[in-house]
């Protein structure tokens, strides 16, 4: 049985969640292992919307384990919230189908007050989505101010940790922030609340890969937005890309054995930074309101761009990607000419490269070739034998370019709108 990780391959919100809940119908174990509450993952069912920021998109499905490992940051506040609001949709949430890692950093009331310090001394407006998921990444790297799940269970611990950051956020924690025995009094009884769920997730995920279980591995964000391999600065604070579930979850790299891909036939991006591909205003606004292209963490508008086939090879690269998910298709059906980017243009030179200088990417210009759009609608296709030709197309068109395949594509937001053109990966 393979395992497959489920990842963004372009600058995030490309419809993980879905495509994560439609794989966990067949999966053992969903396991989160990135990034925090800055994550939202949509999921359709019907007349009922869910969107998940903590809990992985598998707890929607009846028989499924789901993981929050130890890459992962926690807002407790966040992640009780969204428990409550499942349990009164009648989702089961408990200590059976969600485990979480005792290893995992927690995001602190603090560590938002410290983001909106930082902020207001930065000449560089990052766009970020201010649930102080930067800081606790830096507290966990400083080593002497994270505090990880695992303290809750010995408050003494916790006690004295919180404690050195208060002292040494002092000046940051001028502009507001909470008092201490407030956090002492809310985290005493969030200690109380999490203990059933909290657990050696490392011991967990590897007796899972001896029983020869099924894996599914939730990725967050998307890879242009990776630490180290993203627009930098205009990036989230963790690794997005496939090598960050190994040390999200402590297991080895011959357990992801399927690497797929999500990405929307088009591009978005949130907040700042360079975005070689965007379209003009008014297509940019028809595209974000026949997409619904509002952030489902913050609500912020997406900037909307022509798919961008630079950066996606440059994704399929870095991550090893063995297949790749083409979603919001349907959000094309009306137009009449579509275009692709080939290649960037730079003083004066193509080039297939994506760069690393900020400048550089700025700089660049798309070269596009022009595709025929389809013009009648994908919504209610549910075989290959429904898909227009010029759709098949321009799917050819992007998996030869990229020398992958796309053997599932996303046709609306509904948990059935799937369409299986190739092998199925399970």
């Amino acid at each position: 049985m393979s395992n497959i990780v489920i990842l963004g391959a372009q600058w995030g919100d490309e419809s993980k969640g879905k495509l994560t809940d439609v794989f966990a119908a067949d999966a053992d174990v969903v396991a989160r292992y990135q990034g925090g509450d800055n994550a939202g993952h949509t999921i359709v069912l019907g007349e009922k919307t869910f969107i998940l920021h903590l809990i992985p998109s598998g707890i929607l499905r009846p028989d499924t384990v789901n993981i929050i490992g130890n890459g992962v940051v926690i807002n407790l506040e966040t992640l009780f919230g969204e428990m409550d609001r499942l349990q009164a949709q009648d989702i089961e949430v408990s200590s059976d189908n969600l485990k979480i890692s005792d290893r995992a950093h927690l995001i602190m009331p603090y560590h938002k007050v410290v983001e909106q310090w930082e902020q207001m001394g930065s000449a560089t407006k990052i766009g970020t989505t201010s649930r102080g998921i930067g800081p606790t990444y830096s507290d966990k790297m400083n080593r002497h101010a994270g505090i990880r799940v695992g303290d809750l269970l010995e408050f003494d611990q916790f006690q004295k940790k919180l404690d050195y950051n208060l002292e040494t956020k002092a000046d940051a924690l001028q502009i507001g922030g909470p008092e201490r025995n407030i956090l002492l009094e809310t985290y005493h009884s969030y200690a109380q609340r999490i203990a059933p769920y909290v657990t050696d997730t490392v011991a967990f995920m590897h007796d899972t890969l001896a029983s020869q279980k099924r894996i599914l591995f939730e990725g967050a964000q998307g890879t242009m937005l990776d630490i180290d391999f993203g627009t930098y600065p205009y990036v989230t604070s963790s690794n997005c890309t496939a090598g960050a579930v190994c040390t999200g979850l402590g297991i080895g790299p011959k357990a992801l054995e399927e690497i797929l891909g999500v990405s929307k036939a088009y591009v978005t991006r949130v907040g700042g930074g360079p975005f070689p591909t965007e379209m003009p205003p008014d297509l940019d606004e028809q595209i974000r309101e026949i997409g619904k292209e509002y952030g489902a963490t913050t609500q912020r508008p997406r900037r909307c761009g022509w798919l961008d086939l630079v950066a996606l090879r440059y994704a399929t690269q870095i991550n090893g990607l063995t297949a790749i998910a083409m979603t919001k298709l349907d959000v094309f059906d009306t137009l009449e000419d579509l275009q692709v980017c080939v290649a960037y243009r730079h003083n004066g030179k193509q080039t297939t490269t994506f760069p690393s200088s900020l400048q550089v990417l700025e700089e660049c210009e798309p070269v596009y070739e022009t595709l025929p759009g389809w013009q009648q609608p994908l919504t209610e296709a549910r075989t290959a034998a429904d898909i227009p030709q010029r759709t098949k197309d321009y799917i050819a068109y992007v998996a030869d370019y990229l020398d992958v395949p796309i053997p599932i594509i996303s046709v609306g937001p509904d948990r059935d709108q799937i369409v299986q053109l190739g092998q199925p990966l399970w």
